[in-house]
């Protein structure tokens, strides 16, 4: 009686070894640990040691290997069939740039963001605005800042930090902030750009045993 192994692939996986075993690749299931066991450590590529990049990969030729060299299992793939297999360098990952690009990126948004309010406010005419509040509801006027102009400026804060659901490393609520869904659909559009434009190319569709097609940059998301 044959066995049956469950194989599923996600759209974009990373790696750090050049070579690749179907445990990498995939997420196996099988009732038969034996069977299970073999193939989460089957090698199914050599990637170079220096070939750093994306590589457009199909299930399809997962489900192949496996089934020649297992006569009596019976191979169901779930899941996407053409897929990214992401070889990263384990040693590029420096603390101290990683930290210097998030504070270049932090300084960059900060002075962008301040810049569009300001003037924002300036098209607007937040100031007249607030005169003609001031000479509509108050005796006199207010020199300097007043309750209106800090109520204002705390309001846009607060409406910053909630609109973004966290502060620093704690969110108030469980949803994915709009930055995360944004940089989710971003992932997702060059992910399925990289793939078609592999299809199109007619390579890589047996990337496990050609020259895999790389992404024109020549290196892993990060």
């Amino acid at each position: 009686m044959s066995e049956m192994l469950y194989l599923q692939t996600e759209r974009n996986i990373k790696i750090t070894s050049p070579v690749v075993t179907l445990g990498d690749v995939a997420q196996l299931s099988c009732s038969d640990g034996a069977v299970l066991a073999r193939n989460q450590v089957r090698r199914v590529a050599h990637l170079p040691d220096d070939g750093y990049g994306r590589y457009v990969c199909s299930a399809s030729t997962l489900v192949r290997l496996v089934t020649e060299a297992e006569e009596h299992v019976d191979v169901t793939h779930i899941g996407e069939p053409n897929f990214i297999l992401t070889y990263e360098d384990p040693r590029q990952k420096n603390t101290w740039i990683s930290w210097c690009k998030t504070i270049l990126v932090g300084i960059l948004t900060f002075i962008g963001t301040a810049f569009s309010i300001m003037t924002f406010h300036t098209d607007i005419g937040v100031r007249e605005l607030f005169l003609d509040v001031y000479t509509r509801f108050l005796p006199q006027m207010t020199p300097g800042f007043s309750v209106l102009e800090i109520s204002y400026s705390i309001g846009i804060g607060l409406g910053v930090v909630l609109y973004f659901n966290h502060f620093g490393r704690r969110k108030f609520t469980q949803d994915p902030t709009p930055l995360e869904v944004e940089m989710r659909v971003y992932e997702d559009d060059i992910d399925t750009t990289i793939i078609e434009q592999n299809d199109r190319s007619g390579k890589g569709k047996e990337a496990f045993h050609a020259n895999p097609a790389r992404d024109p940059a020549g290196h892993g998301r990060s």
